[in-house]
Formats: C-alpha cells, sequence, structure tokens
C-alpha cells in the first residue's frame, strides 16, 4: 500500500502543466541532442542546466533526467542510418541497425529501437520504484575483486563480440587494451604513452574512438568504392513496413527481456554504465543464439538486446544516484551537482526528506518514456530521409558534425585529429576484416580493470587470492572460464567439422 500512496504522491507531481512542460522540452531537446555525433548527454546537460536554474528542484531534475534518457533514445538514429554512434552507448546499435538499413529495413530498425528503448526502461522504472533498497545494497555489496572479475567477464566476452577468428577480437581488445593506457596513471599521477603531449594527459576519448572507427571509416570506405556514385536507396516508410512481424516480435520477445534484466544490473553498479550494458547484452544474445553467424549482419534480436539492455542501465543508474547520493557515471555527478545547486543534500535520506523529489521523478520516468514512444515513432520518416541525400551533400556535412562533436567533448583539438587517425585505422581494420567492437570494449573497460585490480592487491597485501575468496568475484571469475572453454570447445568442433567434410 506504501508503494501505491508514494506512486500516487508522484504521478500527483508530475502530472502538474510545469512537470509536464519540463519533462516534454527534456525529451525533445535529448532526442536532438543524441543524434548529433559525439555530443551526448554530458555535454548536453553541460549546456543546457542554466535553463533549469529558475526553475523549482523538481521540474530541474525531470528536465535534465528527460535530456539524459532522451539522448539514449537519439543515439541510435545516427548509428543505424549513417554507422554513426550519436553517443558512446549506440555503438552496439551500429552492429546489426546499419546492416538492417542496408538492406532497406532502416525503419523497422528505427522502430525497433524505439520499441526496445521503451520496454527497456519501462522494465528498470519498475524495478527502481519496487525494489530500490535492495537492490542499492547489492550494489554496495560490490568491491574492487567484484568489479576486476566483471571487467574480465566482458573482455573475454568481446571476443564473441566478432565474426569470425575468436583470436582476431582477442587481438583488437588488447589493442583497446594498451589505448586505455595513455594518459595520467590514476594511482601515481605519472603520464603514460603521452609522447610529452599535455593534450593527451586525460586519455583518448572514447567518444573520438567511436566516431573515428565507424563514421570516418564508412566515409572512407563508401568514398573509394562505386556505392559513392549510386543513387540512395528508397525506405518504405508506412506503418505496416515498419512495425515487426508476428515472428520478428517472437524472435525479439527473450532478447528484450535479457537485455531488460542485464541493463538493469549492469546500470545500477557505479561506473558501469549503459555503454558496457549493451556490450555484454548483445554478447550474452549472440552467445544463446542458434544462428549467431547473423549477428553483425542485421540481426534484429541483437539490435533489440543493445537498445534494451543501454536504456535499462540508463534508467537504473538513477538508483544509486537518488537513493545513495553516489553517481556512478559523469553525467550522474553532474545531475547530483544539480541538486545540490538547489539546495538539496543528495543521499539516502532524500527519500525521507524530500519525497515529492523523489517520486515525483520516478512518475516522471513513466511520462518521459510514453512521450519519447510517441514522438519518436512519427519522426522516423523524417530521420529515414537522410538516406535519400546525395552522397556529395551528406558526407561533408557529416564530417564537419564529426568533427564538432569530437572538438565539443572536452574542447580538446588534438581529438580532432585523433578522429581522423581512428578513422584511417577503422578503414585499415575493415580491409583487413579484423573486428572493431572488442577494441573499443578493451578501451572501455581496459582502465576501470587496471583501476580495480590494483587496488584489490594494495588492500589484500598482495594476495591474488583475493579474487578467488570473494563469492561474487569467484563466481564471475568462473563463468568468464566456462565462457574461455566453450570458445575453445567450440573452435576445435568447427575444425574436426572441417577437416571431415574436406576428407570426404
Amino acid at each position: 500500500m506504501d508503494l501505491f500512496d508514494n506512486m500516487m504522491m508522484g504521478f500527483s507531481v508530475a502530472v502538474s502543466w510545469s512537470s509536464l512542460w519540463a519533462c516534454f522540452i527534456g525529451v525533445t531537446l535529448g532526442t536532438f541532442i543524441g543524434v548529433l555525433p559525439g555530443v551526448g548527454a554530458l555535454a548536453g546537460i553541460s549546456l543546457l542546466m542554466p535553463l533549469t536554474f529558475g526553475q523549482s528542484a523538481t521540474d530541474a531534475m525531470v528536465m535534465l533526467a528527460g535530456i539524459y534518457y532522451g539522448s539514449i533514445y537519439g543515439g541510435s538514429t545516427a548509428a543505424i542510418l549513417l554507422n554513426l554512434p550519436g553517443s558512446v552507448t549506440s555503438a552496439v546499435t551500429c552492429f546489426d541497425g546499419y546492416p538492417m538499413a542496408q538492406k532497406g529495413e532502416a525503419g523497422k530498425a528505427l522502430a525497433m529501437t524505439t520499441l526496445a528503448s521503451f520496454i527497456g526502461g519501462c522494465f528498470a522504472i519498475v524495478l527502481m520504484m519496487t525494489f530500490a533498497p535492495p537492490l542499492v545494497a547489492v550494489a554496495q555489496s560490490f568491491g574492487s575483486p567484484e568489479y576486476f572479475a566483471m571487467t574480465v567477464l566482458g573482455l573475454l566476452a568481446a571476443s564473441t563480440l566478432s565474426q569470425g577468428s575468436p583470436v582476431k577480437g582477442i587481438a583488437m581488445v588488447v589493442v583497446g587494451l594498451l589505448l586505455g593506457l595513455v594518459g595520467t596513471d590514476i594511482q601515481s599521477g605519472v603520464a603514460r604513452f603521452t609522447f610529452g603531449s599535455r593534450e593527451l594527459l586525460d586519455g583518448i576519448s572514447l567518444v573520438v574512438l567511436a566516431m573515428g572507427l565507424f563514421g570516418v571509416s564508412e566515409i572512407l570506405i563508401n568514398f573509394t568504392s562505386s556505392v559513392f556514385a549510386t543513387s540512395r536507396q528508397k525506405v518504405d516508410t508506412s506503418w505496416q513496413a515498419m512495425w515487426p512481424t508476428k515472428r520478428e516480435w517472437k524472435d525479439t520477445s527473450g532478447s528484450m527481456a535479457r537485455g531488460s534484466v542485464l541493463g538493469s544490473i549492469i546500470g545500477i553498479l557505479p561506473g558501469a554504465g549503459a555503454a558496457i550494458a549493451a556490450f555484454i547484452a548483445y554478447s550474452v544474445e549472440k552467445r544463446v543464439s542458434k544462428t549467431p553467424e547473423r549477428f553483425g549482419k542485421g540481426a534484429i534480436e541483437g539490435l533489440a538486446a543493445a537498445e534494451t539492455a543501454n536504456n535499462a542501465a540508463a534508467q537504473a543508474a538513477f538508483i544509486p544516484t537518488m537513493s545513495l547520493g553516489i553517481p556512478g557515471s559523469a553525467t550522474m555527478a553532474l545531475l547530483l551537482g544539480a541538486l545540490l545547486i538547489h539546495g538539496i543534500q543528495p543521499g539516502p535520506l532524500v527519500i525521507q526528506t524530500d519525497p515529492d523529489l523523489f517520486w515525483g521523478l520516478i512518475a516522471s520516468f513513466w511520462i518521459g518514456n510514453l512521450m519519447l514512444l510517441v514522438l519518436n515513432l512519427p519522426l522516423i520518416g523524417i530521420w529515414v530521409r537522410m538516406l535519400l541525400i546525395p552522397y556529395h551533400i551528406l558526407y561533408p556535412c557529416i564530417l564537419f558534425f564529426i568533427c564538432l562533436g569530437a572538438y565539443s567533448a572536452r574542447n580538446n583539438p588534438i581529438d580532432i585529429f585523433l578522429v581522423i587517425v581512428f578513422g584511417l585505422m577503422g578503414y585499415g581494420m575493415k580491409l583487413l576484416q579484423l573486428p572493431a567492437a572488442p577494441l573499443l570494449l578493451g578501451l572501455v573497460l581496459g582502465p576501470m580493470a587496471e583501476e580495480h585490480f590494483r587496488r584489490a592487491l594494495l588492500l589484500s597485501r598482495g594476495d591474488a587470492m583475493v579474487f578467488l575468496t570473494e563469492p561474487i568475484s569467484a563466481g564471475l571469475l568462473a563463468t568468464a572460464a566456462i565462457i574461455v572453454a566453450s570458445t575453445i570447445w567450440s573452435s576445435l568442433r568447427r575444425r574436426k567439422r572441417a577437416l571431415a567434410d574436406t576428407a570426404a
């Protein structure tokens, strides 16, 4: 009964005209920010936060939260249509979303991302309403050994993201780990692999790497092929063509369920984030699929799993932020800063001292997700018209936004040079058929793995057995060992079958 009363109080706050207007402005601006390559929620909230100074604390948080999860929704648009992730969280969407667009199914891909995002977001909201206290307790039980084990599991799973040889996937993970070493050592403060450049002290931006590997490389591939001179393919944006068929609903229902659960669990963990949730959900989906060879070539299940996971993680990230005052990411830290600006002290007492704010924000998530669903489905017809723009007009505009996004992420001029370098690197990787996804995940998880590995050894006085004596850490490492064993076993079976076919 308490939950029902709290939600009724929350909706009484969220349906006020000021909160509804703040929610609408937030999700609309967030959608368009997500579409712009490289801008992302962090830059969008930073730029638009002054607009909330004259609002109440509740309306300000509703608007800023709408910008955050609205940008997650919008980030998939450029990823599907142009193979250009609007944000890091939508990088996984490129894997199957862009191949679907190349097959003339851009409308269906965009519709599926909108529906999957809505389902993943709703699942996380229900979780937040019902299980916030115990889920926060689980998140608090994660120490450095558990975080290191989780990153090892993610890095090993990254080899399954690649098409073909797992060795290539592992090699690209290593390259990503090496790129993650660039910058200032978090423990000693020593500059590593910066070659005397002060601009590299903050490391290599994940946004820059993603835009280079996926965006610039795709432009170079198309520019050097005959597709540059061909006409654009017209996409059917009728409701019948975009709406998933019964077979596709059946194929994606399990994917969305698994993605929602994984995304919500990972989103609660501080420092994990929506990008890691999308990678892990996609990897799990490919592992459980009966036809893993379809992934990376337009498998709608992979698209649905990634989108539900990253949106569920984005909503679930508010659980430790609002319940404990512990930000799980830079964006969440910015939202906590907005609370402090409005005179609210973040922490466990927020639920007791400001119940209108806490439950009003949760209720606004329901309204915001519904607004995004209504807003994004009609916009699909407008977005796919981007595919009808001639290449000689479209590509200079894309390169302009890539350079603008690369610079605006950190106001660092060297990022413009790096995005071109990574674009050339991605072009060479495509020619050599080397996968980009494991490299990206290596850069995401590498610094996190190093930090928690060293911290765990410091706390245990150099005893490496700490990773096996902690139950959660041991379970995650055992799962990683099972993945390695199953990968080796499946490779041996494929080789044995190939030899038998050759002999026959």
